[in-house]
């Protein structure tokens, strides 16, 4: 993984039904089944810096999905280098897909008009095939990473 500007999803995973705080957005009910989050990174350490803080929960949220992060398996990340961010329309391939339901209105969503960046599956989805993005799982990723890396650490590895 470079550290490119692009546009990411992450596939996690929850086997509890629990509620759940979101920080300012609200309370999400957990169920059982499959979560992709869609986002981008623009900034300095582009995906590669992204990829590096999702891999291991927030200790301090910031984002939406940190809050999510702490309750979820992450299972596999789905990326694509470009300099213009594609979240948008990748949130949109992935609300079409059959079986997606938004678990939470404004989830990741708060600066744009997409409804929610996050998307649930009772079953384990496929990345759609139009946003053409590179596939790791996450113990393919694990490896790039030091076993006792800190989370500032940890963007650096990946």
């Amino acid at each position: 993984v470079q550290p490119r500007p692009g546009t990411y999803a992450l596939l996690l995973s929850s086997a509890t039904d629990q509620l759940i705080r979101i920080g300012r957005l609200g309370n999400l009910r957990l169920q059982p089944g499959f979560y992709v989050y869609v986002g981008s990174a623009l900034g300095p350490g582009g995906v590669r810096g992204r990829l590096g803080h999702h891999v291991r929960p927030a200790e301090r949220p910031h984002w939406h999905i940190d809050y999510l992060r702490k309750k979820t398996t992450l299972e596999a990340v789905w990326f694509r280098y470009h300099r213009k961010s594609l979240e948008h329309a990748w949130a949109k391939r992935f609300g079409e897909m059959p079986g997606a339901s938004v678990p939470m209105a404004g989830f990741g969503s708060s600066d744009c008009d997409c409804q929610s960046h996050l998307f649930f599956f009772k079953k384990c989805p496929r990345p759609p095939a139009r946003i053409g993005a590179i596939s790791l799982k996450l113990k393919k990723a694990v490896q790039f990473l030091p076993a006792h890396a800190s989370a500032r650490s940890t963007a650096a590895s990946l």
